[in-house]
């Protein structure tokens, strides 16, 4: 049974910093490539960023570019999201999804997702 459990989420202020993980099991992780998403009260689910499973090549949404790093060990089965600088914007669920042997960029070809973690950004 493949799960993708978010960790990490909270409370922060603006310009402060999260960092969320994601573990993966019941899948070979290092097949998989792992996107990460989110989706703001009233909002449709949108892009963040991902890396991919064969080079970790990684890839970010222009709202968090600069701002978040997308990171995997894959020893570790788990995925992270380094979310610095954050603003009253980045409020959302994050969720972590998965895409066999894919880029994890694209919504529609993921394969398995989490459940969410929740992120506030207060000023």
């Amino acid at each position: 049974q493949v799960q993708l459990v978010e960790s990490g989420g909270g409370l922060a202020q603006v310009g402060g910093s999260l960092r969320l993980s994601c573990a993966a099991s019941g899948l070979s992780f290092y097949l998989y490539g792992m996107g990460w998403y989110r989706q703001a009260p009233g909002k449709e689910r949108e892009f963040v960023s991902a890396i991919s499973w064969a080079n970790g090549n990684t890839y970010y949404a222009d709202s968090v570019k600069g701002r978040f790093t997308v990171s995997r060990d894959n020893a570790k089965n788990t995925v992270y999201l380094q979310m610095n600088s954050l603003k009253p914007e980045d409020t959302a669920v994050y969720y972590c999804a998965a895409e066999r042997l894919g880029a994890g960029t694209n919504p529609n070809n993921m394969e398995e997702w989490g459940k969410g973690t929740l992120v506030t950004v207060s000023s």
